[in-house]
C-alpha cells in the first residue's frame, strides 16, 4: 500500500476545507485535501459572505475573483417583507416593510469606513468551484475529490489515515503531523466521541432551488423577501425567498425558497406539492418554474465540546452548526481556518511550540458559541415580527385576514398598526445589520498578551462596531500611504504568515526591538513606523490606533492584535521578546 507523508491532511472539500488549503499554501505549508464526494456542492447552501470573510479573502488574494462574479452591494443590500409577489387580491403585492442590510443603503458610509472591503453574495453552489480552482492552482495534485477516509489512528508523531480512491478502489495511507477535520461533522467528530452541545431537531427546513423569470416582480436591491400573510400558520403559507444569480438583481435566474416545518409534520416530505405550493405562495399561478433540488436540513444550535483531539482539529460545521439567520455559518468556518492555519504554519516551521495550537479552541470556540446563540436569537425573533403585524398563533384564518386588512387600512388605526409593525420588524436589525457581530468579536484567552485595559463596548443590537487596538481584537482598518500607495492597515501583514508592528512616530525603540525579537524566534515582523514608513493621510489611524506617538501594536498573521504598548518602556527589547514568547507558546 502506498504511503503519503504530509504535514497536514485536510478532510473535507467544502468551503472550510478549501479555504484551509488556500491559506496553508500561502503560508508555504505542504498538505493534502481529500473529499469523499465526486465534486463540490450541488446545493446553493450559504451565500452571504460578510465583511470579515471578504477581508480574509482579500488578504489571501481571492477577493477580486469573488467580486467579479458575486453580487455588488447595490444588488443585495436590502431585505423586504411582503404578502406576495403577484396576485390581484386586496392583500396581494403589499410591501409591509423594507430594511437596509449588509452595508447597503444608508449603512454604506459606516460599513465602508470600518473595512477595506464590502460584503458580497455568492451561493456555495458556485463559490466552492471557485475556491477549488484557487486551491488546485496553489497545490497542484493535492486536492483530491472522490477520496474517502476509511479510518485513522493517532501516535506521538501524528495521525495515520487510510484513504480510498473511490474511482479506482485503490487504498493508500497518509501519515500527517496534523489533521483539519472540515468534514461537516459527518465522520471524525462522532467517531472520536465529540459531543455536539446545544438544542437540535428544532425545525425541519425545506429548501427549494428553482429557476424562474421573476424580473417583473422582483427589484434590483432585494436579496431576501419574507412572505407574511394570513395563511402563515401553515408552513407552506410563509417562507423566505432568496435571489441566487448568476445574474444579480431583478434578472436573477435562480432562486431558493425556505419553508420551516415541525420535525413531526409529514407534509415536509410532500415534494410533489412543491411547485404548486410555490406558485400559491408567490400568487403566480401561471409562472413557469423548474425545480432543481429540494433539500431538507434540521435546524441546530450546537457547538462541539472539544475542538482538538490529539493532533486533529475540528473546523467549520464539524465544530459548530447554527440557524442560517445572520449568515454566520460558512463565514465562521472560513474564519476558523484563518485562525488555525497560521498557527499550524508557525508550529511546523519551528517558530512556535505545539502548545500554540491549543489557542485555536480557546479563541474560536467562544466566538462561535456567541455566534450560534446570536443566530438562534435572530431566528426566534421572527415570531416577534408575526406578533407585530397582528398574526396570532392558533387564531382562526378569518381573524388573521381581518388583522391584515386592518394593517393596510387608512386612518389612525392603520397608521398605528403599521407603526407597531415597523418597530417589531426593526428588531430584526440584529440579523441583517449585525456589523458588530461580524467584525467586533475578540479573543480573550489565547495567543494574545492582555494589556489590562477594558474591552471596547459591544452593541446590544449587534449593529454598532467600535474599533480598538486592544489585544485580541481585530486590527482596526485605516487607509494609510505606504511608498506612495494607498493601503489598508490590514495589508501590512501580507498573506505569508508574517507578523507586523505599527510603531508610533517616536517609537524607534519598538522598531529596533521587533528586529531583534524576529531574529530570535525565526519569524518575520514587518515594521511600519507612522511618519516614516506610513503616512496617516486621512488621520483615521490617529483616531483608532490608541497608542500615541511612543506606542506600538503587534499584529498577528490573521490581523488580530497580539500585543500593544501604549507608550515607551524601560526595557523594550525584553518586553517585546517576552510578549512573543507568550504568543508563540515559547515561554
Amino acid at each position: 500500500m502506498t504511503t503519503i507523508e504530509t504535514p497536514v491532511l485536510i478532510i473535507g472539500g467544502g468551503g472550510c476545507g478549501l479555504t484551509s488549503s488556500i491559506f496553508l499554501s500561502n503560508h508555504g505549508v505542504d498538505h493534502l485535501l481529500v473529499e469523499r464526494h465526486q465534486g463540490t456542492s450541488i446545493l446553493p447552501k450559504a451565500h452571504y459572505l460578510n465583511q470579515r470573510t471578504m477581508e480574509v479573502f482579500r488578504q489571501h488574494g481571492i477577493a477580486d475573483a469573488l467580486y467579479e462574479v458575486g453580487a455588488p452591494i447595490d444588488k443585495f443590500g436590502q431585505i423586504r417583507w411582503m404578502t406576495s409577489l403577484g396576485g390581484d387580491g386586496p392583500l396581494d403585492r403589499k410591501v409591509i416593510h423594507r430594511m437596509d442590510a449588509f452595508g447597503g443603503g444608508e449603512l454604506a458610509e459606516r460599513y465602508q469606513a470600518d473595512s477595506p472591503v464590502l460584503s458580497t453574495n455568492y451561493p456555495q453552489l458556485r463559490l466552492e468551484p471557485l475556491l477549488r480552482k484557487e486551491a488546485e492552482k496553489r497545490a497542484p495534485g493535492q486536492i483530491r475529490y472522490n477520496h474517502e477516509v476509511l479510518g485513522w489512528s493517532q501516535t506521538d508523531d501524528g495521525v495515520t489515515a487510510e484513504v480510498v480512491n473511490r474511482d479506482t478502489d485503490e487504498k493508500f495511507t497518509v501519515n500527517a503531523k496534523y489533521v483539519i477535520a472540515a468534514d461537516g461533522g459527518k465522520t471524525i467528530g462522532p467517531r472520536e466521541g465529540v459531543e455536539m452541545v446545544g438544542p437540535t431537531d428544532m425545525v425541519d427546513m425545506v429548501s427549494t432551488h428553482f429557476t424562474a423569470d421573476l424580473s417583473e416582480y422582483w427589484d434590483d436591491h432585494t436579496l431576501i423577501t419574507w412572505f407574511l400573510n394570513p395563511e402563515g400558520e401553515n408552513s407552506w403559507g410563509a417562507g423566505a425567498m432568496v435571489q441566487m444569480g448568476p445574474t444579480w438583481g431583478r434578472n436573477s435566474e435562480e432562486w431558493v425558497v425556505h419553508f420551516a416545518f415541525r420535525p413531526d409534520d409529514p407534509e415536509r416530505f410532500n415534494e410533489e406539492a412543491i411547485a404548486p405550493r410555490l406558485r400559491e405562495l408567490l400568487r403566480l399561478p401561471e409562472v413557469e418554474l423548474q425545480v432543481h433540488k429540494v433539500s431538507h436540513w434540521i435546524l441546530d444550535r450546537i457547538v462541539a465540546d472539544r475542538w482538538r483531539i490529539g493532533n486533529i482539529f475540528l473546523a467549520g460545521d464539524a465544530a459548530h452548526r447554527q440557524p442560517p439567520t445572520t449568515g454566520l455559518g460558512l463565514n465562521t468556518g472560513i474564519q476558523d481556518a484563518h485562525n488555525l492555519t497560521w498557527k499550524l504554519a508557525q508550529v511546523l516551521s519551528g517558530s512556535a511550540t505545539d502548545a500554540l495550537l491549543d489557542s485555536y479552541e480557546s479563541e474560536r470556540k467562544p466566538v462561535s458559541t456567541d455566534g450560534a446563540d446570536w443566530a438562534l436569537m435572530a431566528f426566534t425573533n421572527h415570531t416577534v415580527i408575526d406578533a407585530g403585524i397582528g398574526l396570532t398563533p392558533g387564531a382562526p384564518l378569518e381573524a388573521n385576514i381581518a388583522a391584515f386588512h386592518a394593517l393596510f387600512a387608512d386612518g389612525l388605526l392603520g397608521d398605528a398598526l403599521r407603526h407597531r409593525a415597523a418597530i417589531a420588524i426593526g428588531t430584526q436589525r440584529a440579523e441583517f445589520q449585525a456589523h458588530d457581530v461580524e467584525i467586533g468579536f475578540r479573543y480573550d484567552n489565547g495567543a494574545v498578551v492582555p494589556d489590562g485595559t477594558p474591552p471596547a463596548p459591544r452593541s446590544a443590537s449587534g449593529t454598532i462596531y467600535t474599533p480598538t487596538t486592544r489585544p485580541g481584537h481585530r486590527l482596526p482598518h485605516a487607509w494609510v500611504t505606504k511608498d506612495g500607495n494607498r493601503v489598508s492597515t490590514h495589508d501590512l501583514t501580507g498573506n505569508d504568515g508574517s507578523f507586523a508592528l505599527i510603531a508610533g512616530t517616536d517609537a524607534d525603540e519598538w522598531s529596533r526591538s521587533a528586529t531583534v525579537a524576529a531574529d530570535k524566534f525565526g519569524i518575520t515582523i514587518k515594521v511600519a513606523r507612522i511618519g516614516v514608513d506610513l503616512d496617516d493621510t486621512d488621520g483615521v489611524w490617529g483616531e483608532v490606533g490608541e497608542i500615541g506617538n511612543a506606542g506600538a501594536v503587534l499584529i498577528r498573521p490573521d490581523n488580530h492584535v497580539a500585543w500593544r504598548a501604549l507608550d515607551r518602556d524601560a526595557q523594550p527589547e525584553q518586553t517585546l521578546t517576552a510578549a512573543l514568547e507568550t504568543i508563540l507558546s515559547r515561554s
